[in-house]
C-alpha cells in the first residue's frame, strides 16, 4: 500500500465514521427533530456523486467511503422523512 492509498483510506475512515454516532442516536431515539432535511438531502446527493466519481476513476477509497457514507446518510434521511409525516 502506498502512502497515497493510506492517506485515502484514513480520510475515508474518518469522514465515514463521523456519521456513525448520528445514525446510532437517530436509530435509538427515533428523533430527527434537530436535523436539517435540506442538509441531509443535499449531503446524500453529494455523496452519491462522489461515489459515481470514485467508480469512474476506479478509486477504492472513494468508492468504499462514499458507498458506506451514502448508506449512513440515507438512514438518517429516511428517518427524517418518516418523522415529517
Amino acid at each position: 500500500m502506498t502512502l497515497t492509498d493510506f492517506v485515502g483510506y484514513a480520510a475515508a475512515a474518518g469522514t465515514t465514521l463521523a456519521f456513525v454516532p448520528q445514525v446510532r442516536h437517530v436509530w435509538r431515539t427515533r428523533s430527527t427533530r434537530d436535523i436539517s432535511l435540506t442538509t441531509f438531502a443535499v449531503m446524500c446527493v453529494g455523496v452519491a456523486l462522489w461515489l459515481v466519481f470514485g467508480l469512474m476513476i476506479h478509486s477504492p477509497p472513494i468508492v468504499i467511503a462514499n458507498g458506506t457514507t451514502l448508506v449512513l446518510c440515507s438512514i438518517i434521511l429516511w428517518f427524517k422523512l418518516q418523522e415529517k409525516r
